[in-house]
C-alpha cells in the first residue's frame, strides 16, 4: 500500500469511480457503497489517517478526503437512481404486428335498467312525468294513506322489512302516489320506477327485492276506459307488438274498482303483469284531494316481470346473479 497519504486518496477515488460505474444491480451497488463509504470503508479509514499526517499537511489532506467523500457519495446516489429507474420502467415487450387486432370490450346497460328507461320513455310520450320517492317509508305513506287498516295482513311483520316501530323498506311504489298527491295539485300524470322490498322466498318468479313501475293520473272525469286505453298504449309501445289486454276484477285497498292486468302475447297466451284501478276516495281524502271533483286511476307492474317477457328470461334470479355471459347476451 502506498505510504503517501495523498496518493492513497487518489487511489481510493479511482477505485471508487470504477466500483460505482461497474455496479449493474442493487446488491453490487450496496457492496460498493459499504466498501468505500461504510463505517469500515476506505473513506473513513483515510479520515482516521489524518491524525498521523504531518501538521503542515493536515489541512490540505483533510480537504482532499472531503472532496473524495463528496464525489463518491454523489456517484453512489446517481447510480442508485439509474438502477431504480431501470427497475421501475422495464423494457417494453416486443409487439408482433402480424397478430390480428383485439376488439375492445364495450359495456352496456343492465336489462332491468334498459327496461326501466324504456318504460319512462314510453310513459313520457303518453304525457306522464317521471317522479320518485324514498325507499325507507313510514307507516302513514306505506299503509294508512293507502287505505290499508292496522289489522290488514299486508301490514304483518312477516310480510315487510320493518326497520323499527314506525319505519320500513317500502313494499310498493304506491307510496309515491301518496307523496305526489300531497305535494301537488291536480290535474297531474306521473310515473315512477323504483325498488320495493318484501320478504318473499326467492324462486324463479319471486325475489325479496324487485322493481315496480307506478302510474297515476288525476283529472276531472277520468274513467276505467281511460285507464284501459293508457295501459294498451303502454304495453304495445313497450313490446312493439300488437298485443291485447284484459282487466280481471280484483281487490286492492287503494283502488275501487280494482283489476289485474293481463296481456295476450301472440302464440304465448295471457300473462299477468300487474294491478290497476280507480283511486279510492279514501286515498284522496287522506291526501287532501276532493274526490267529488277529481277522479283518478293508478296501475303498478313488476319491472322484472316485464323484462322477463321482453328478453325471454324464465328465471328472475338471472337478473341479479351478475353473470357477464348472460348480461352480454341481452345487451
Amino acid at each position: 500500500m502506498n505510504d503517501d497519504p495523498f496518493a492513497r486518496v487518489r487511489e481510493a477515488l479511482a477505485a471508487g469511480r470504477a466500483a460505482f460505474a461497474g455496479a449493474d444491480d442493487p446488491a453490487t451497488l450496496v457492496a460498493a457503497e459499504q466498501a468505500f463509504l461504510g463505517k469500515k470503508g476506505r473513506v473513513p479509514a483515510l479520515m482516521d489517517l489524518l491524525k498521523s499526517v504531518p501538521a503542515a499537511d493536515k489541512a490540505a489532506f483533510g480537504k482532499e478526503v472531503n472532496i473524495l467523500k463528496a464525489e463518491l457519495t454523489a456517484l453512489y446516489a446517481a447510480r442508485k437512481a439509474e438502477l431504480g429507474a431501470r427497475v421501475a420502467a422495464p423494457a417494453a415487450p416486443e409487439v408482433d404486428l402480424t397478430l390480428p387486432g383485439r376488439r375492445p370490450e364495450h359495456g352496456s346497460l343492465h336489462p332491468l335498467t334498459q327496461t326501466a328507461r324504456d318504460i319512462v320513455r314510453v310513459m313520457n310520450t303518453l304525457g306522464f312525468e317521471e317522479t320518485d320517492g324514498p325507499q325507507v317509508e313510514d307507516e302513514f305513506h306505506n299503509f294508512v294513506a293507502l287505505n290499508i287498516p292496522a289489522d290488514h295482513p299486508a301490514r304483518d311483520e312477516a310480510d315487510n322489512f320493518y326497520l323499527d316501530d314506525k319505519r320500513l323498506l317500502r313494499s310498493q311504489t304506491s307510496t309515491i302516489q301518496v307523496r305526489t298527491l300531497m305535494a301537488r295539485k291536480p290535474p297531474l300524470r306521473v310515473t315512477a320506477v323504483g325498488r320495493v322490498y318484501r320478504p318473499d322466498t326467492v324462486d324463479a318468479t319471486h325475489h325479496y327485492m324487485f322493481h315496480q313501475v307506478e302510474g297515476l293520473a288525476v283529472d276531472e272525469g277520468l274513467t276505467m276506459a281511460d285507464l284501459k286505453a293508457t295501459l294498451l298504449s303502454f304495453v304495445r309501445a313497450l313490446y312493439q307488438e300488437d298485443v291485447e289486454i284484459r282487466l280481471r276484477p280484483s281487490f286492492f285497498p287503494f283502488t275501487e274498482p280494482s283489476a289485474e292486468i293481463d296481456v295476450l302475447f301472440p302464440g304465448r297466451g295471457w300473462v299477468e303483469i300487474g294491478g290497476c284501478g280507480m283511486v279510492d276516495p279514501a286515498v284522496f281524502h287522506a291526501c287532501g284531494v276532493d274526490p267529488e271533483r277529481w277522479s283518478g286511476f293508478a296501475f303498478g307492474c313488476g319491472v322484472e316481470r316485464l323484462a322477463m317477457r321482453r328478453f325471454a328470461v324464465p328465471d328472475i334470479r338471472r337478473f341479479t346473479e351478475n353473470d357477464a355471459r348472460f348480461l352480454k347476451r341481452l345487451a
